[in-house]
C-alpha cells in the first residue's frame, strides 16, 4: 500500500507542478487552446497517443475484443497504428496544419464556419461536439471503479473526484501545453507499463508458449468448428473484427479532440518525426493492450459474469487478470491507467471547452455587444473547464452508482456520431474544392442520424437495419461510409462554392518555400 501511495503522490504533484510551470505559455486565447501554433515532435505525438489510447481501451475494449477475438484482437491495435496514426499524420497533418493557420480558425467547428462562411454550420457542429463529448468523457471514468476498489479498497466515487480536480486543476492552469507536457509524461508511464503488465500475465500463466497452448484449446461460441480459433490468425469473427478496426481507426480523423492536435504543430520536422514517434507509441500502446486482452479467458474462472451466467462483464477481464500480481505490478497499472484516462480527459474537457467558447457563446455575444475581450474567452473557457470535468465525474459516479448501464454503450455511439458526421466533410475539404455547404448538412445529418436511430433502436429492443448493424460500432462504420458517399456526391449536384474564393483559401498550399537538399532532390 504504501508503494501504491508514494508512487501517486509522486504523480499527481507532478502533473500539478508542470500545469503551474506551464501558466506562461497560456496568457492568450491562441496560447491557451493551441499552445501558440509551436508544439514539437515529441509533445504533438505523445499527445496525440494519450488522447487516443484511454482507460477505455485498456480495461474496456482490450477485455471485450481480447473475449471474443483473442490474439487476433492485435489486430485492432496494428490498425490503429497504421491507419489511426500514421495515414492520419500523413493524410491531415501537413494540410491541417496549413489550412487551419490560413484561416485562423481554432477548432473544428470554427473550421467548418470559415471553409463554408456559414455560421450555421458552425453552430450546429459545435452543438454535434457538445452533445456527442460529453457520454465520451464520463466512459473515461469507468475503468478505474474495480481496478481502485481492489487496489486501495476505497469507494469509486473519491477515486473518481480526485482525478477530476487534479486534471482540472492542470488544464485549468496550463492550457493546452501543460495537457502536452502531462501528456508526454503520462505517454512514457504508459509505453513502459504495458510492457511490464504484459509480461506479467504471461508469465503468471506459464510463459507465451504455454499460454497459447492453453488458449488454443478452448472453443469459440459463435464458431465451435474453428479449431484453434484464439489463437488463429484472424479470430473466430474475421468481419466483425475487421468492422471494430475500421471504427477505432479510421474513426479518429474525424475526432475534434485528435485533428485538433495537427493544429499545434511547430512546423515540418514536427510532422516527419511525429509520424514516426506516433506510429511507435501506437504499436506498443494499442498492439500491448489488445494483445494482452487477447489471453483474457485464461482467467474465465475468476471474472464476474451477468446474470446468465455466460456473458463475462468485460470490464471485469483486466482487472482479474491482473488482482493476484506483486504489488509492484499493480502500482504500475494504477499509473497505467491514471495516466491514459487524465491525458484523453484533459484533452476531451479542452476541446468541448474551447469549443462551445469560441464557436457559440462569443459570436452569440459580439452579434449583441462589441467585440469580447480574450482575457473574458479565456474565463469563459477555463469556467467550462471545470463544468465539463464536473458533469462527466458526476454521469460516471451515476453510473457506478445505480443501475443505469446505457451511458457505457453512448461510448461507442459518440465515437460513431462524431467520426459519422465530420470525417467525410474535414477530409474532403483539405483537398477538393468543390465540396458544398449543403453537402456538409448532409453528412451531419447522416452521421447523428444513424448513430441516433441506432441508440433509439438499441433500448427499445428494435432491430435497427440488420443485426450486424445493431452492434454501435458496426453501426459507427456505416456512418463514416455513408459520410464519404454522400458528401462527393451532394457536392457534384449542389451550387458550387465561389471559385475565386476556393482559390483563396487553397492558396496556402501553392505558397514556395526553400528545403535543404537532404530533405529534396534538386531537380535543376
Amino acid at each position: 500500500m504504501f508503494i501504491k501511495i508514494a508512487l501517486l503522490v509522486v504523480f499527481f504533484a507532478v502533473m500539478i507542478l508542470v500545469g503551474f510551470l506551464c501558466r506562461r505559455n497560456a496568457d492568450g486565447v491562441n496560447g491557451f487552446v493551441l499552445g501558440g501554433r509551436s508544439v514539437g515532435p515529441w509533445l504533438t505525438a505523445f499527445a496525440y497517443g494519450t488522447s487516443y489510447f484511454s482507460a477505455v481501451i485498456f480495461i474496456g475494449y482490450a477485455g471485450q475484443f481480447g473475449w471474443k477475438y483473442g490474439v487476433s484482437a492485435t489486430w485492432i491495435g496494428i490498425g490503429n497504428a497504421v491507419i489511426g496514426s500514421l495515414l492520419a499524420w500523413v493524410i491531415l497533418g501537413r494540410r491541417t496544419r496549413l489550412m487551419t493557420q490560413h484561416l485562423d480558425s481554432k477548432t473544428m467547428p470554427d473550421f467548418f464556419g470559415i471553409r463554408f462562411n456559414s455560421t450555421a454550420l458552425k453552430l450546429v457542429a459545435s452543438a454535434i461536439v457538445f452533445v456527442f463529448l460529453i457520454p465520451y468523457t464520463a466512459s473515461l471514468y469507468n475503468g478505474l471503479s474495480r481496478l481502485f476498489e481492489s487496489a486501495f479498497g476505497i469507494d469509486y466515487m473519491w477515486c473518481v473526484i480526485i482525478m477530476s480536480v487534479l486534471t482540472c486543476i492542470y488544464v485549468v492552469v496550463g492550457g493546452y501545453m501543460a495537457t502536452a507536457v502531462n501528456d508526454f509524461i503520462q505517454g512514457i508511464v504508459m509505453l513502459g507499463g504495458i510492457v511490464i503488465v504484459i509480461a506479467a500475465v504471461l508469465n503468471s500463466k506459464g510463459g507465451f508458449m504455454e499460454a497459447m497452448n492453453s488458449l488454443s484449446q478452448i472453443t469459440a461460441e459463435s464458431n465451435p468448428t474453428l479449431n484453434g480459433a484464439f489463437t488463429s490468425f484472424l479470430g473466430p469473427e474475421p468481419l466483425a473484427l475487421f468492422g471494430v478496426v475500421i471504427l477505432t481507426s479510421l474513426g479518429t480523423w474525424g475526432l475534434p479532440q485528435m485533428v485538433g492536435k495537427f493544429y499545434a504543430i511547430k512546423n515540418e520536422s514536427a510532422i516527419s518525426k511525429g509520424t514516426i514517434i506516433s506510429t511507435v507509441f501506437a504499436i506498443i500502446v494499442a498492439g500491448g493492450c489488445y494483445f494482452m486482452g487477447g489471453f483474457g479467458r485464461l482467467f474465465g474462472d475468476s471474472i464476474a459474469y451477468q446474470a446468465d451466467g455466460v456473458t463475462p462483464v468485460y470490464d471485469s477481464i483486466v482487472p482479474s487478470m491482473l488482482q493476484n500480481m506483486p504489488d509492484i505490478v499493480v502500482a504500475i497499472v494504477i499509473m497505467l491507467v491514471l495516466s491514459a484516462s487524465m491525458s484523453t480527459l484533459s484533452s476531451l474537457v479542452l476541446t468541448s471547452s474551447s469549443t462551445l467558447t469560441l464557436d457559440m457563446i462569443v459570436p452569440v455575444a459580439e452579434k449583441k455587444e462589441k467585440k469580447m475581450e480574450q482575457k473574458t474567452q479565456m474565463f469563459i473557457i477555463r469556467v467550462l473547464i471545470v463544468f465539463f470535468v464536473a458533469i462527466s465525474a458526476f454521469i460516471a459516479i451515476i453510473q457506478a452508482k445505480s443501475s443505469v448501464t446505457f451511458i457505457a454503450q453512448l461510448m461507442g455511439i459518440s465515437w460513431g456520431a462524431l467520426a459519422g458526421a465530420f470525417l467525410a466533410p474535414f477530409l474532403l475539404s483539405l483537398y477538393w474544392k468543390k465540396v458544398t455547404k449543403t453537402a456538409v448538412w448532409a453528412s451531419f445529418i447522416a452521421g447523428v442520424g444513424i448513430m441516433t436511430a441506432n441508440m433509439i433502436c438499441t433500448f427499445a429492443g428494435v432491430k435497427f437495419i440488420s443485426p450486424f448493424f445493431s452492434s454501435p460500432i458496426n453501426a459507427g462504420v456505416l456512418a463514416m461510409v455513408a459520410g464519404l458517399v454522400i458528401v462527393p456526391i451532394v457536392s457534384l449536384i449542389t451550387k458550387k462554392p465561389d471559385a475565386a474564393k476556393m482559390d483563396e483559401i487553397f492558396s496556402c498550399y501553392d505558397k514556395e518555400v526553400t528545403v535543404r537538399a537532404a530533405t529534396s532532390l534538386n531537380e535543376k
